[in-house]
């Protein structure tokens, strides 16, 4: 069943996705593009999968236990986020992209709503904004609020009969995962003591690289593993899992025995098994020839996806342009996209491109990446610079960053152009 939208379609800037990208640039347009456009004529169309957004980087802690985190600050709804605007100029459909039609301009969305239900949006402009869904869907919300909550309330009550805990991957999320186990089954390192002297529970990471954390120095991959072994935490290294399968038939995974076969020959029996191998992009509904090899939108530095025709963009993790996705890049894209579309939304009737140059993305190259390991530990590099253990803990490890969205979410950090 396909309905048709009530908008006009010269009138509907459409966003697809509720995360910090698609949040961000619908506040951004809201403050100060539409204004200037004249914001009778336009509407923000605002698409997400999920009715509520999430902090993501918390989840490693956030899937232990509801009391880790104060959960209307985790969760947050987003159709109340943009109450604060006039009425009309804002529309919320809780749903999922399932094709883009660029030569009749239009978006299939699925509704979460209603079931079977499609519904065809026109666009005049079009952001995408749909991330990257999580390997595990542990991690992330790989599709709304509720899935996530069922899936951490199945991991929750495997955990206390779990023995033995392997988790897949060497990145971050691998890592930050691996020290909250720990730490929360384990107990917290203690100052004399290089590991737990009776562990309650084997936590194993495997990561394929020959070593964790590629983005840090070598110093600090070797400090992390410290850290993980302080908390009964044993990483192997150079090693790939090849296929999973579930011990007992109907296994719901996330809280289910499973088993792992490596590339070695060898074969692991997992209690609970945790595959933090990166993420992919939430692409699938893009015709093929505008992504790159990788799955992204292929888009230029001034987030246009000039392939796909006039008034059609892409940022966050779905953006090629962006080499290292991450949320304080945001910060620097969120204005030079908006500052773009201004121009574009300018145009007199039939004109393709605003006169004048683009503004466009120079991402700073210099590494940086913060990784908790657990409450009381951590390593890090900021801009190139290493930073000490206390800091990360100070930066990140007490809340991953929840202390920092308030003001994304409500748009307060885009109160100034």
């Amino acid at each position: 069943m396909v309905s048709e939208s009530k908008i006009q379609p010269n009138h509907n800037i459409v966003i697809l996705g509720g995360s910090y990208g698609g949040i961000s640039t619908a506040h951004y347009l809201l403050k100060h593009v539409i204004p200037v456009s004249n914001q009778n004529s336009y509407r923000i169309t605002l698409v997400s999968a999920s009715s509520q957004a999430l902090c993501r980087q918390a989840c490693p802690r956030a899937l232990l236990s509801d009391s880790m985190f104060p959960q209307d600050k985790l969760f947050v709804d987003i159709p109340e986020l943009f109450d604060q605007y006039p009425k009309g100029s804002f529309s919320f459909i809780h749903g999922t992209a399932t094709e883009l039609n660029t030569v009749d301009r239009n978006v299939t969305i699925s509704l979460k709503t209603q079931v079977d239900v499609t519904e065809k949006v026109e666009f005049y402009a079009l952001v995408i904004a749909t991330g990257a869904s999580t390997m595990s869907p542990l991690l992330g919300l790989n599709q709304d609020e509720n899935v996530l909550r069922k899936n951490w309330a199945a991991f929750r009550r495997a955990l206390p009969n779990a023995k033995n805990i392997v988790i897949s991957g060497g990145g971050p999320s691998a890592i930050e995962t691996a020290g909250e186990l720990g730490e929360f089954l384990n107990g917290p390192p203690r100052w004399f003591q290089s590991k737990p002297p009776n562990p309650k529970v084997s936590i194993t990471v495997i990561t394929a690289s020959s070593r964790i954390l590629a983005v840090l120095p070598t110093s600090s991959a070797r400090e992390a593993e410290k850290c993980l072994t302080k908390v009964g935490v044993t990483v192997w290294k150079n090693i790939r899992v090849t296929s999973v399968a579930p011990l007992e038939p109907g296994a719901d995974g996330v809280g289910s025995k499973a088993v792992l076969t490596m590339d070695s020959g060898d074969i692991i029996n997992a209690d609970l098994y945790i595959p933090a191998t990166g993420t992919k992009p939430n692409t699938d509904f893009i015709p093929k020839a505008l992504l790159t090899m990788d799955g992204r939108v292929n888009c230029s530095r001034a987030f246009r996806v000039d392939e796909a025709g006039p008034r059609i963009y892409a940022i966050g993790d779905v953006a090629s342009c962006v080499k290292q996705p991450a949320v304080h890049s945001l910060f620097k894209a969120i204005p030079i996209l908006c500052a773009n579309m201004k121009r574009d939304l300018s145009m007199a009737p039939g004109q393709y491109r605003a006169s004048g140059e683009d503004r466009v993305f120079i991402e700073d190259d210099r590494p940086s990446q913060l990784v908790p390991i657990g409450k009381s530990n951590g390593v890090g590099i900021a801009m190139g610079y290493r930073l000490p253990s206390f800091l990360v803990c100070l930066m990140k490890g007490r809340d991953y960053w929840l202390w920092t969205t308030e003001s994304l979410w409500s748009g307060k950090q885009w109160a100034k152009e």
